[in-house]
This record gives C-alpha cells, structure tokens and sequence, in this order.
C-alpha cells in the first residue's frame, strides 16, 4: 500500500488531516473570511476538507487546491458534487512549488502539509507568490511542547518551540495576528482516529493483499506515538500577515 492510499484510509474518520477539532477549523476559517467572498487556495489540500467547509459555509468563497495524490483530488471531486460546490473549487494535481495562478488569493492554507515543501518557512515562501496584498497565510505545523526525547527527534525530526516557532516565522517577515494551538483531546483524538481508522480497515477487509501491512502500520504508528512523540509533540495554526506589503 502507498503511503498516499494509507493516509486516506486513516484520514477517513477526520478528514482535516491534522489535530484540530470542528469548532478551532470554524474558529480559524472565520478569522482567515471574515468578508465571506475571499478567493481561496490550498498548498497541500489532500481531500479538501478546509476547502470545502469554507465553500459550504460561505457562498460567496471561490476556491483552488493543489495535491499530488490524483485518489485525494477525486475524494475532493465527489465531496464537493455531494455538497454542491463543485461549481466554485478548481483542483490541480501538481507539486506545490511548481503551481502557478493567474490571479493572487486573499487567503492561503497549508495545514499539516509543511512537510511536502520542506519545512514551514518554505512553505511561507510558496504561499507568499500567491499571496494578494493584505491577504493572510493560515499555515499549521508542528512544534515541541516540551523537550523532546532522542527517540522523538528521530520519528519526527528537527522542530522548535513554539516561540521559537513563532521567533522563525516573524524573522521570514511574517506577523502572527491569530493563532490556535492544539489541546490534548485534539492531539490525542486525532491519533487515535488516524491508527483506528487504519486498523478498521484493515480486520474490516481481512483478504485484501494489503490487510496484514495496514495493521502494521496502525500498530507501529500508535507505538511511535504513544512511547515516543505523544508528551512532546505540539501544533499550531498561525494566521499571518506580511509584515511589509
């Protein structure tokens, strides 16, 4: 099984692919639209779950994203039919720096997808080409909560705290003007909806040639977390501005 086929089979349950509950994505999203008329885009979108809930709540939202995994973009394609938007997201399956608008966007999202650029301030650089003037950056990364171990270094590789988060984002020229940082019952839900997830499918589909590596992967992953990462790991959602337009 790939790694993107395994990420929507766990995603199936939370859909947001990153440790935030219903009402901090509405929080977030009414402070990125407060018009309700913004032109949005999605560096990293997977199945549109931020995109579709701002088009869902807000008719007047036009909306892009932009994946690598053609399975995640037709989910996006059949949610948004099902919820009637179709009309207003256009999806595009291309690498995220090499996307390319004719328009800027009031509103650019990366949450949970720093990783396919290569960090978070690579991921402020490609968001800041497509940025209008006075638009604002929702973009939503890890960070340490508290000293991490060795054995978390290695899972998850090299993060700061979060004010050295933030210390890094406002030296790139950025300025916070929001900011939501995940709780324990967020953190922990989400883990156990990704490792759940997989794990259903997986006893639920028994005979399928990639069962017994699912439940592996749901076993190892919820090992990781639970012995390795859980009491350090951190994320936050930062809502930016450039500092100078």
């Amino acid at each position: 099984m790939d790694r993107q086929t395994r990420s929507l089979i766990a995603h199936t349950d939370h859909p947001v692919a990153a440790p935030l509950d219903d009402s901090s994505v509405d929080r977030l999203l009414r402070r990125a639209l407060p018009r309700g008329d913004e032109r949005v885009l999605d560096l990293g979108c997977g199945e549109g779950a931020w995109l579709l809930r701002a088009l869902h709540h807000r008719p007047g939202v036009t909306a892009e994203g932009v994946d690598v995994s053609e399975e995640a973009l037709e989910r996006a394609r059949r949610n948004a039919k099902e919820a009637r938007v179709e009309e207003r997201l256009t999806l595009h399956r291309t690498e995220a720096a090499s996307f390319a608008a004719a328009r800027p966007f009031d509103v650019v999202l990366s949450v949970g997808a720093a990783h396919a650029s290569g960090g978070l301030l690579p991921t402020l650089d490609a968001a800041r080409r497509h940025l209008a003037p006075g638009g604002v950056v929702l973009a939503g990364d890890a960070y340490w909560e508290r000293e991490p171990s060795a054995r978390a270094r290695e899972l998850l590789g090299e993060y700061e705290d979060l004010a050295g988060t933030v210390d890094k984002v406002t030296a790139d020229g950025w300025t916070p003007v929001y900011a939501h940082q995940s709780t324990r019952h967020e953190l922990d839900d989400y883990e156990w909806n990704w490792t759940g997830s997989l794990s259903r499918w997986a006893l639920d589909n028994p005979h399928h040639p990639d069962s017994a590596e699912a439940l592996r992967a749901a076993d190892r992953h919820r090992e990781e977390w639970l012995r390795g990462y859980r009491d350090s790991f951190g994320f936050v959602c930062l809502l930016l501005r450039r500092t100078v337009e």
